[in-house]
């Protein structure tokens, strides 16, 4: 009978791992016998999904084209700039503008690693009460503003110095130069020279909070992707029980 009650618990989580009513599929976990998690196991489990979420979005964002094939995080020329990109490709510079557009997106490629530590050290400092109001929270993304309020200054200062450096090496500030000076000579357009090295650093913190606020998602609605007993237990707590 334990046998059976114990393969019909795990028939049932199957059925529901792809199934987009949370409801549903919390009453279901419900009834497998998790529980209600302790005090400490909220903690700890939120803590879990979020270095493995937080982990594997700076992993993920560092390797070859983690920014460049990205169409949602994907850094183009600023805004004030995108008149010299058009202008550029309207006098056939097509290759120079795909080369600073190339150059920062590495750049931000090669500074994404440096967020890891940041938001484990920040994991790490959670109190209960933050836990317990991220897990239940009616905001998808509570977690990843949790994140941008408490890690943004660290995350600028840490990107910024790399950012040059990596902008330097990969070319693209003499990629930035050569565009804006070949924009500037061309006659009756208005003078321009955007900071670089602050727009890419925002940027490439706004990627990482982009992908952060996916990871967040995915294990909010997708049973699947709880990938441990733990992190079963308090998400399924959390279905039941969000504000």
């Amino acid at each position: 009978m334990k046998t059976l009650k114990i393969t019909l618990s795990a028939f049932v989580l199957l059925f529901f791992a792809s199934c987009d009513t949370l409801n549903q599929a919390a009453q279901v976990l419900g009834q497998t016998g998790l529980g209600n998690p302790t005090t400490s196991e909220i903690s700890m489990g939120l803590k879990q999904a979020l270095e493995f979420g937080t982990s594997s979005s700076a992993d993920r964002l560092s390797a070859t084209d983690g920014f460049f094939a990205n169409a949602a995080i994907k850094i183009l020329f600023p805004e004030e700039a995108q008149k010299v990109e058009r202008t550029l490709r309207s006098v056939g510079l097509n290759k120079l503008a795909d080369n600073v557009i190339l150059s920062i997106n590495r750049a931000a490629e090669a500074a994404a690693i440096e967020a890891k530590p940041i938001f484990i050290s920040a994991v790490k400092g959670m109190t209960f009460s933050d836990a317990s109001n991220i897990l239940l929270s009616g905001q998808q993304d509570a977690a990843t503003l949790y994140f941008k309020r408490v890690t943004s200054q660290q995350l600028a200062d840490r990107f910024r110095p790399i950012i040059e450096s990596s902008l330097q090496k990969v070319g693209a500030t003499r990629y930035w130069a050569d565009a804006i000076n070949a924009y500037n000579k061309i006659p009756l357009v208005g003078k321009v020279n955007p900071d670089l090295s602050s727009f890419v650093t925002a940027k490439a913190i706004d990627g990482i909070f982009f992908e952060i606020a996916q990871e967040e998602l995915k294990i909010r609605t997708r049973i699947s992707a709880r990938s441990t007993p733990l992190l079963q237990k308090v998400f399924a707590y959390a279905d039941r029980n969000r504000v």
